[in-house]
């Protein structure tokens, strides 16, 4: 499993840098997912299934609209 560091605005306007295990680079979604799960344990069980398939990466808007948390980037770590 390979290491990746996914750098994101935090809900308080601060660049924070989050380590992750996953096998392949992960999307944006799972990205937000990996974030959530780590930060936002308790929203972990929420349901977004209302806004899948009707919204593209719902998890990277709810985030950003709910939580002001916004990736900005995903590298691997060597």
């Amino acid at each position: 499993m390979q290491k990746w560091e996914i750098t994101f605005i935090d809900d308080h306007g601060e660049t924070t840098v989050e380590q992750f295990d996953h096998d392949q680079k992960p999307t944006m979604e799972q990205a937000a997912q990996l974030i959530r799960e780590r930060l936002l344990p308790v929203l972990k069980r929420l349901d977004l299934n209302d806004l899948e398939n009707r919204a593209e990466d719902p998890t990277v808007k709810n985030l950003k609209s709910q939580n002001s948390i916004e990736i900005l980037s995903i590298t691997p770590i060597s």
